[in-house]
């Protein structure tokens, strides 16, 4: 068992705030089973390797003895968190925040201990309120301690309408805090807000109040934005073994410590371990991403296909050899084949103005071999059956359907 110091620095090891640290310290040093709270509101299906990072994190509790309670925010994705947004966000369905629940939970349980998991909707509580609850629950806060959010004040100065469901929300996740009694919530560090009117409404309610711990957003595989598909650098929870390996291994090296503290299932001193040597030069760069690479993919497949991953991307990038499993596709080909509609037809680009692009950096090869930048035009025997490629991890081999 680790002192409460001891817990102290594994808690902390790669988050952006802990809020307050002191109070932090006083509940570890009570040696009781301590509640960790996370609520995720499931507004989309599609789920990456930034959005585990708090998973990462309710992991390490629990492997300190915690107890975690996910929420689900069955309720709350019906009001839709205004955080970061400069808009109101669309309303979902119950049957779409449903099915994308169920998405977000099997996910979840790669990472998490079921034993030492409470799942929880806010349905429970939320839906329950009459209107006397609400106006009970909206008394606590005030107009002007809900406009000290940045999105809201921004808005409101900008003259972009705020809905005012919207300011309930930071209230609903508040009281979502009070409702499961929790000791610790995490967020992104765009959630601080709503964490702190937790700890607020928990004061007010004569509870302990929660701490707050918030993560940084996660950059994507482009090193700069923070992971999402919408930029096209997010790392899939789904992604086949081979793709998530080759993201993985084409991230910025100065990034490869953090994927390290945020992604994998290292110990904290382990991963000390690994920043000191690359900082003193012990380590290789590309050993240490290849190691990364065959933990994160490990925990999402399993360790044969990792060691199977990194084997085909040694084929490709090493030996420079086409992968042995590339997708036919059956089309009608013409005697003179527009090479940017091809590669759109092949599901090799998302339009024909990206694969001008595309051909004129030099992206699109034959068989291996890199076309002329000018050639959009080419005859139908330069790519019938054979195998054309876009950038590192595209491939696709036309054939004729006639």
């Amino acid at each position: 068992m680790l002192s409460p110091a001891e817990q102290l620095h594994v808690i902390k090891s790669g988050i952006a705030d802990l809020v307050p640290e002191k109070a932090m310290l006083d509940k570890l040093e009570t040696g009781r089973v301590l509640r960790i709270k996370l609520g995720v509101d499931p507004t989309a299906p599609d789920l990456h390797i930034g959005h585990a990072v708090p998973l990462r994190k309710l992991r390490q509790f629990q492997d300190l003895g915690h107890q975690v309670v996910l929420i689900i925010g069955d309720f709350t994705a019906l009001i839709g968190d205004p955080s970061g947004r400069s808009t109101t966000r669309p309303a979902l369905t119950l049957e779409q925040v449903n099915e994308n629940a169920q998405t977000y939970i099997e996910q979840a349980f790669k990472i998490l201990d079921a034993d030492r998991t409470e799942m929880r909707r806010n349905s429970e509580w939320l839906g329950e309120l009459d209107f006397e609850g609400i106006l009970r629950l909206t008394s606590q806060f005030t107009v002007a301690r809900i406009m000290e959010r940045d999105d809201f004040a921004n808005r409101f100065r900008d003259g972009i309408g705020i809905s005012l469901h919207e300011l309930l929300y930071p209230m609903a996740q508040a009281y979502d805090s009070v409702a499961v009694e929790a000791d610790v919530e995490l967020g992104g560090t765009d959630q601080l807000f709503n964490l702190l009117a937790g700890r607020e409404l928990m004061e007010k309610q004569g509870m302990e109040a929660q701490v707050c711990l918030t993560l940084p957003l996660l950059e994507g595989t482009d090193g700069v934005q923070k992971m999402s598909k919408s930029y096209g650098n997010y790392i899939g929870l789904t992604d086949p073994a081979d793709e998530m390996f080759g993201k993985i291994m084409s991230i910025p090296d100065e990034l490869m410590v953090k994927y390290h503290r945020l992604c994998t299932g290292l110990s904290v001193d382990e991963v000390d371990a690994v920043e000191a040597s690359l900082a003193d030069g012990s380590a290789h760069p590309n050993k240490v991403k290849r190691s990364l690479a065959r933990q994160i993919v490990t925990l999402y497949h399993s360790e044969s296909e990792a060691h199977g991953a990194e084997e085909a991307f040694d084929r490709i990038f090493k030996q420079h050899a086409v992968p042995e499993d590339v997708p036919e596709i059956q089309l009608s080909l013409a005697d003179e084949i527009h090479l940017p509609a091809l590669l759109k037809e092949l599901g090799l680009v998302d339009s024909n103005g990206e694969g001008r692009r595309m051909i004129s950096q030099g992206a699109v090869k034959i068989d291996g071999e890199p076309i002329d930048r000018q050639s959009l035009d080419v005859a139908r025997a330069t790519v019938e059956g054979h195998v054309v490629q876009v950038g590192k991890r595209r491939y696709a081999r036309p054939v004729a359907s006639e």
